[in-house]
């Protein structure tokens, strides 16, 4: 696969994760942003020409040397093992992670609020995000993915496909996609406030914890997002188009 600048970030990401790293350095957004081609995620981060280069450069070295990733590739799997996957590992990360997030941001804004009033902005931001968050995998798991899963056994069982209530799987994928732009955009903007979550010098041990706890949590939902919009999204929306034609 030569990548070029009109190659869409998403299908880069879903064909090898390994080069989300490549786009993370330099910037560009492959989970959220992932439908904009190259070109267009660096023209809406601003980067200039030479960097564009370097990075089509890097993303085909990468290609070329090391092939397509073997531990992450799931636009191979089966909508129902990919359903699967991001139920029992990712949904369940943020349910075991968000309440002691929730507690521990509230003790270090508590303890260190006055000297650095930035987290109470990133303590509301998270509480919201994360409150929001819960609602969004709720939905997906009583209304959409239900739906997948009986896309895929009317095709395994070669049986026609009934449209459900809400018209087309389409319509509830969209309303995902829009809330995971919302959940982007939120830590991204936590990202911004807490240098990248780098804690500060006077950080004690909770202080430290809690911002490596959220680059991690920020870290995982990236490929929760990537997975769902690049790979599970785009497959459902194919094999429904197929099931009713």
């Amino acid at each position: 696969m030569l990548i070029k600048e009109q190659t869409v970030v998403g299908d880069v990401v879903a064909s090898n994760y390994k080069t989300a790293e490549i786009f993370k350095k330099y910037g560009l957004d492959f989970c959220c942003g992932g439908s904009r081609s190259i070109q267009e995620s660096c023209e809406h981060e601003g980067l200039p020409p030479r960097k564009q280069d370097q990075l089509l450069y890097e993303l085909n070295n990468l290609v070329e040397t090391q092939g397509a990733a073997k531990d992450a590739d799931y636009i191979h799997w089966p909508l129902d093992l990919v359903i699967d996957h991001v139920e029992k590992l990712h949904h369940r990360n943020v349910e075991k992670k968000v309440p002691v997030l929730k507690a521990y941001l509230n003790k270090i804004e508590t303890v260190h609020g006055k000297q650095h009033p930035e987290l109470t902005t990133v303590n509301t931001i998270f509480q919201n995000a994360s409150d929001e968050l819960i609602k969004h995998m709720k939905k997906e798991e009583i209304i959409l993915f239900p739906y997948i899963r009986k896309m895929v056994t009317a095709q395994l069982q070669g049986q026609s496909l009934t449209p459900p209530p809400f018209g087309t799987i389409k319509n509830p994928i969209a309303q995902m996609d829009e809330e995971h732009v919302f959940e982007g955009d939120a830590f991204a903007e936590i990202s911004k406030l807490t240098d990248d979550y780098t804690p500060p010098s006077d950080a004690c041990t909770t202080y430290k914890v809690t911002f490596l706890m959220l680059k991690e949590f920020e870290e995982d939902l990236h490929l929760h997002i990537h997975i769902e919009n690049n790979i599970l999204f785009k497959k459902a929306i194919a094999l429904e188009e197929n099931l009713l034609a």
